[in-house]
């Protein structure tokens, strides 16, 4: 009972403890750092893992670190299987007296290595807090001295969460990559990234956008005209197709050369290589919605102000106020 308690009473303290500033220096190797956001379900994951293994096929050097608090990252390339996150390791080998070693967070298939930072159990704490704590493990663990061609982030799009807006914040990758579909909701994601960016731009930050990723394109053509209004290229635009569904869906890779899609992905692979960083033009409320017919969105759909008498369902008389009120002079 009593080793219970110390242990969550040392839990409790370490809580309390702020982590301490991501270093913000000059990354020494020569490697592009690339920060992909999109909105949950939007296919960021999907098109990251196949992006990771092309170019690792390609004989790049890849390093996928999943910040997304699902660990879900790196499923697609494991065959369904879940790493173990650094945050719960960290937790674990902690409790134990153990520090963490790489070979307990990071693994390998076909040339890509892979890791999931993780978050905290469901309402035990901050996602984006535990996107800091995990990459001030990273900082320990040697991440500034790795030798990779490319590091990719996998970063829920809610970047009004500093723990996710970290990368583009404190220039810790060089561009941005943001994937979405024709969707409204996917699209006011890409939005605010944007938006983040060059908020950050004005503050002396050198985060660009690199270009879009268009997920589940059914050809409707509303996230062509979105990368189009906040000047931004597509990189690749990969169709909804129901093969790649399916294999999604059973953790397979497509992204394999000489496979049927090789070519999409090649091309992905040539253009985030290639693609610079750019200054986004932010859209408003109204051009984002803009972007749709009416009758899909609502936007014909003009705001009534509710009265006191509306909020009461019943007539409403303005009370006699108490205020005294003088003459004039």
């Amino acid at each position: 009972m009593n080793i219970a308690v110390n242990a969550a009473e040392r839990l409790r303290l370490e809580a309390a403890i702020e982590p301490d500033p991501v270093a913000t220096g000059p990354v020494t190797k020569e490697t592009q750092i690339i920060a992909i956001y999109g909105k949950g379900g939007s296919g960021k994951s999907f098109a990251l893992s196949n992006l990771s293994y092309m170019l690792a096929q390609q004989g790049k050097r890849v390093l996928l670190i999943g910040c997304d608090p699902k660990s879900d990252t790196t499923s697609l390339l494991f065959g369904g299987k879940s790493c173990p996150t650094i945050i719960e390791t960290s937790s674990r080998k902690k409790l134990a007296g153990e520090e963490v070693r790489i070979e307990d967070v990071c693994f390998k298939r076909d040339g890509v290595f892979a890791m999931e930072l993780g978050g905290p159990e469901v309402g035990r704490g901050c996602g984006g807090r535990g996107i800091i704590h995990g990459f001030e493990l990273l900082e320990k663990l040697g991440f500034h001295e790795w030798g990779f061609d490319y590091v990719l982030l996998d970063f829920l799009g809610d970047v009004v969460c500093g723990g996710f807006g970290l990368p583009i914040a404190r220039d810790m990758c060089q561009k941005v990559i943001v994937v979405g579909s024709n969707d409204l909701q996917s699209l006011y994601v890409a939005n605010n990234v944007c938006s983040a960016v060059e908020y950050f731009r004005k503050l002396g930050g050198n985060v660009g956008v690199a270009g879009m990723v268009i997920n589940k394109d059914d050809g409707t053509g509303e996230a062509q005209a979105f990368a189009e209004a906040v000047g931004i290229p597509v990189l690749a635009a990969i169709p909804a197709d129901e093969d790649i569904r399916r294999k999604s869906a059973n953790y397979q890779i497509i992204g394999i050369p000489g496979g049927r899609w090789a070519g999409l992905f090649e091309e992905l692979a040539t253009n985030v290589a290639e693609a610079p960083p750019v200054r986004p033009r932010p859209l408003s409320s109204e051009g984002l919605l803009g972007l749709f017919a009416g009758d899909q969105t609502g936007a014909g759909v003009v705001l009534q102000p509710a009265s006191q008498a509306d909020m009461r369902g019943a007539e409403f008389v303005v009370p006699r106020t108490l205020e005294v009120v003088y003459d004039a002079v």
